[in-house]
C-alpha cells in the first residue's frame, strides 16, 4: 500500500493518541493498586448495628474483583477511543492536507503554454500559504524566462535570416544580369563578403551570450584596471577623446568573458558617440569617453561614460535586452548587432555583480559594473 502523507499523518495522530490513552490507563491502574492513600474496607454490619470484623481473604477478593472490573472497563474504553482516534486522525489529516490537494490539482493544469496561471492561495498566513506564494514566485521567474527565450529565438532567427535573404537576392540579381562585367561581379562579391563577416560577428556574439548565461565554471584572480588598459591599447584612436583614471581593482572571474565585457562597453561608447567632422553650421564637437576603475566599498568597479545622442530614461533598460537598438536609422546588417549591452548584462550576472546604466542629461550613457572581490 502506498504510504501517502494522509496515511502517515493518520497513523501519527492515532499512534500518539493511543500511546497517551494507554499511558493514562496504566497510570490509573497503578494508582489504584499502589495508592499511597488506600481507603478503609467497608465492614459488614450486624442486625443490631454493630460492625463486624471483615475477614482478610474477603477484603482481598473484593479488591481483586474491583481491579479486574476497572481493567476490563478501561480496556473497553481504550478500544472505543482507538477507533475514535483513527477516525479523528483521518479527518484531521484530510483537513490539514486539503490545501495541498488543491495546490496539486492547480499545478497539474499549469503547462509551458499556461505559465500565467497562479495558485493564489488564501487563508491564514501559515507554512502552506508560504509554500504556495513561493511557488507563485517561481512561476513568475519561469514565465519571464520563457518569454525572454521566445523573444530571443524570434529575434535571433530574424537577424540570421535577413542577411541570408539579402545574399541570395544579390546573387540572383547578379546571375540574372546578362551584361554583368567583372567590376559589377566584384562589387557583389565584396557585399557578400561584408554580409558574411556580419553573420560571423553575430554568431560569435550569440555564442558568447549563451556561454555567459550558463554561469562560470572557473575563476582566476585578475585586475579590472589591467584588462581595461589592455583593451584601450588594442583599440587605438577611435576618433573620440578618451579620459582614463585606472586605479587597481583586483577581482576574480573568467578572463575571456571580462575581456569581452570591457570590449563591448568601449565599442558601444565609441559607436554611439558624437561623430567628428564638420557641418554647414560649423564644426561638430568632438565626442568623449571617460573610463575609470577603482575599489568602491571594497568591490572592484568599472565605470564607462560617453557623449552621444540624448536617450530617453525609459529606453535605458530596454537596451539591455537582446537585439534592442535605438532608432538611429541603421539597418540590421549595419555595424550594430543589438547584443553588446545584453552580453555585458549576462557576463555581470554570471559574475554575481551589479550593472547600472544611466542616461546622461546632455546625451550618452554611463555604465557602472561592480564585481565581487578578488579571490584570496
Amino acid at each position: 500500500m502506498r504510504r501517502t502523507a494522509r496515511l502517515r499523518l493518520t497513523l501519527l495522530y492515532s499512534g500518539l493518541f493511543l500511546l497517551t490513552a494507554v499511558a493514562l490507563v496504566a497510570l490509573i491502574y497503578f494508582l489504584v493498586v499502589y495508592s499511597p492513600f488506600p481507603g478503609p474496607p467497608t465492614a459488614p454490619t450486624a442486625p443490631g448495628g454493630i460492625d463486624l470484623p471483615v475477614p482478610e481473604p474477603q477484603v482481598k477478593g473484593q479488591q481483586a474483583e474491583s481491579l479486574r472490573r476497572l481493567l476490563v472497563n478501561s480496556l473497553i474504553a481504550l478500544a472505543v477511543m482507538a477507533f475514535a482516534s483513527v477516525l479523528l486522525g483521518r479527518l484531521t489529516a484530510d483537513r490539514v492536507l486539503r490545501p495541498l490537494h488543491d495546490m496539486t490539482a492547480a499545478v497539474r493544469h499549469i503547462t509551458a503554454e499556461q505559465l500565467d496561471r497562479r495558485l493564489a492561495a488564501s487563508g491564514p498566513d501559515d507554512e502552506l500559504k508560504e509554500l504556495a506564494d513561493t511557488f507563485d514566485e517561481l512561476l513568475d521567474r519561469l514565465e519571464a524566462a520563457f518569454t525572454a527565450q521566445r523573444r530571443f529565438v524570434a529575434n535571433a532567427s530574424h537577424e540570421l535570416r535577413t542577411p541570408l535573404t539579402l545574399q541570395q537576392a544579390m546573387v540572383e540579381i547578379a546571375l540574372a544580369d546578362p551584361a554583368a562585367d567583372v567590376g559589377s561581379l566584384r562589387t557583389v562579391l565584396e557585399r557578400l563578403l561584408a554580409n558574411g563577416k556580419h553573420q560571423e560577428r553575430l554568431i560569435e556574439a550569440l555564442l558568447i551570450l549563451a556561454r555567459s548565461q550558463q554561469g562560470l565554471h572557473h575563476r582566476q584572480p585578475l585586475d579590472l584596471a589591467a584588462i581595461t588598459g589592455q583593451a584601450l591599447d588594442q583599440r587605438g584612436d577611435q576618433g573620440v577623446r578618451v579620459e582614463c583614471a585606472l586605479h587597481p581593482a583586483p577581482a576574480s572571474g573568467d578572463r575571456a568573458l571580462l575581456d569581452r565585457l570591457v570590449a563591448n562597453l568601449l565599442d558601444n561608447a565609441a559607436r554611439h558617440n558624437i561623430p567628428n567632422g564638420s557641418s554647414p553650421d560649423g564644426p561638430t564637437p568632438r565626442g568623449w569617453i571617460k573610463v575609470a576603475t577603482a575599489m568602491e566599498s571594497g568591490r572592484p568597479t568599472l565605470r564607462i561614460s560617453n557623449s552621444g545622442q540624448v536617450i530617453p530614461p525609459d529606453r535605458v533598460q530596454t537596451l539591455l535586452r537582446p537585439f534592442q537598438r535605438l532608432e538611429t536609422g541603421r539597418r540590421a546588417t549595419g555595424d550594430g548587432l543589438g547584443l553588446g549591452l545584453s552580453i555585458v548584462a549576462a557576463i555581470v550576472e554570471a559574475h554575481h555583480g551589479t550593472l547600472e546604466v544611466h542616461a546622461l542629461p546632455a546625451g550618452g550613457l554611463e555604465v557602472t559594473v561592480t564585481l565581487a572581490g578578488s579571490v584570496s
